[in-house]
């Protein structure tokens, strides 16, 4: 085995286990959203990238960054927000500057369910972290999610 070799070992040994500890976090955060507010967790994160939108230039996000944001494909992205929609919980409109654009906001019924569902989406969070960092091999990556600065931007 060469040095190469090692090292392209490790990488991918890394990468699994990041994609180990993606897997643990959203099956405990989805099980606790489906259980106590009906939502999963890319319905949740959707909502919870629209609610901080503002009305301010640059406020609203067109659907391709809203796919972007929620780590979906732009189909999968209209399909999730049409489901959402079809519940009441978001409104689309056209908008006003290129009537070629799309925006979503959040309803007053989507943001009374996202200030609900958002403490169990905290608390299940901190549980599958704390859960991760007994396993030897997932405790440097539950630190470094621990130890991210306030203020680094999520997309």
């Amino acid at each position: 085995m060469t040095a190469t070799d090692s090292a392209l070992t490790a990488l991918s040994q890394g990468w699994c286990a990041l994609s180990l500890l993606h897997g643990r976090i959203e099956t405990h955060i989805e099980r606790a959203l489906q259980a106590g507010h009906d939502l999963s967790v890319r319905e949740y994160s959707l909502l919870d990238v629209l609610s901080r939108q503002h009305s301010g230039p640059g406020g609203h996000l067109r659907m391709h960054q809203v796919a972007d944001a929620v780590v979906l494909s732009q189909s999968a992205t209209t399909r999730l927000v049409s489901r959402l929609e079809d519940r009441g919980l978001l409104s689309r409109y056209l908008c006003d500057t290129d009537r070629r654009g799309i925006y979503t906001d959040v309803s007053p019924a989507g943001l009374a369910l996202l200030a609900e569902a958002r403490p169990t989406n905290d608390t299940a969070l901190r549980e599958a972290l704390d859960e991760a960092a007994r396993t030897p091999e997932l405790a440097l990556l539950v630190a470094a999610v621990k130890n991210t600065p306030a203020g680094v931007p999520a997309t």
